[in-house]
């Protein structure tokens, strides 16, 4: 038998929206928990909005910290690579700087001694050239007076033309009758001097006479002396001492200050051997083997003023000044008519 259906029973029903409260809850009374079924709507979709937004934080959050500590595990990875290599090349560099300052520590540790030797070796070589400079200078010395001795007994004829060809007894005969011996003076020998022969009208070459007796060859150097020059066979000559190259050079760099002497009145002055210039003016005597020192004295002596006062004028100084050399400056004076 067929069942009966109830028409009313296949019918859906509407689903009826349930009244909405509208009091407010009363005072004192704590809100209902969100997801409640005491709820709002609006306050569960807020919530659930909340928590959406807060797990996107947390997951961007998550991922930014995974893709930071990723590339920083990657670079402090390399970095820690950079680092071990660096350390790596600083060791081998500081093996090799230590080989290398080991190495010149040794060098310099070397040439240390080295200089020190040669130190020593330098003070020992100074004394040594020391002694041997003052030992050489003795011998110069004596070997200039050996050579000045040689000459003793010479004396240089100039004047005699190159083109008259002298022989010792022609010599000996120039000399009796140029200075008026009394006898013919010894002649060892007579040469020329070993400088080129000079030209046609250029001086000639002095002569070189060696005289046996140291007697004849004074008292010829005496009348030399005395005439300066002589005429004789149609030729001046002069004669001179004989004196070895370096003294003659200390001899002649004495003829400016001997030029300016001959000019100063009241001055004596000579030159003695071997070269030592020997001035006197007003009693004193002073000699001098420096041509700087002979100007500088000279200067002394020749500065002031020279006032000539006629005897029939009557002068009268009222102040007189002296110097240091003994002389009188007139500063100031009156004279009467």
């Amino acid at each position: 038998m067929s069942r009966k259906v109830n028409k009313s029973a296949s019918t859906s029903q509407p689903n009826l929206r349930p009244a909405a409260n509208t009091a407010s809850p009363p005072r004192g009374k704590t809100s209902p928990r969100p997801g409640s079924p005491d709820t709002p709507l609006v306050d569960t979709e807020k919530f659930t909005k909340a928590e959406l937004l807060s797990e996107l934080r947390e997951e961007i959050s998550s991922l930014f910290k995974k893709e930071l500590t990723t590339a920083f595990a990657e670079n402090l990875t390399s970095i820690r690579s950079d680092i071990q290599q660096l350390k790596t090349d600083l060791s081998s560099d500081i093996t090799t700087m230590r080989q290398e300052f080991a190495g010149l520590r040794s060098t310099v540790t070397g040439m240390e001694q080295s200089l020190s030797t040669c130190t020593d070796d330098i003070v020992h070589l100074q004394a040594k050239v020391d002694a041997m400079s003052k030992e050489l200078a003795k011998l110069e010395n004596k070997c200039e007076d050996l050579e000045s001795r040689s000459r003793h007994n010479n004396i240089r004829i100039v004047g005699v033309p190159e083109e008259n060809v002298l022989s010792a007894t022609d010599v000996s005969v120039l000399l009796m009758e140029a200075f008026q011996l009394g006898k013919e003076p010894l002649v060892d020998r007579a040469h020329r001097t070993l400088a080129p022969k000079p030209n046609t009208g250029e001086r000639p070459r002095a002569v070189v006479v060696k005289l046996h007796y140291y007697a004849d060859c004074a008292r010829i150097l005496q009348k030399a002396r005395e005439l300066q020059r002589v005429q004789i066979n149609n030729m001046t000559i002069s004669v001179f001492p004989d004196y070895t190259a370096k003294t003659a050079r200390a001899r002649a760099a004495f003829n400016e200050v001997r030029r300016e002497l001959r000019g100063i009145q009241g001055v004596r002055f000579g030159i003695l051997y071997p070269a030592r210039l020997r001035i006197t003016y007003q009693g004193m005597q002073r000699d001098f083997v420096s041509p700087d020192e002979a100007k500088e004295y000279i200067k002394t002596i020749t500065t002031g003023v020279a006032i000539l006062i006629n005897r029939r004028v009557q002068f009268t100084a009222s102040e007189i000044k002296a110097d240091k050399n003994g002389r009188y400056l007139v500063v100031v004076g009156t004279m009467y008519n």
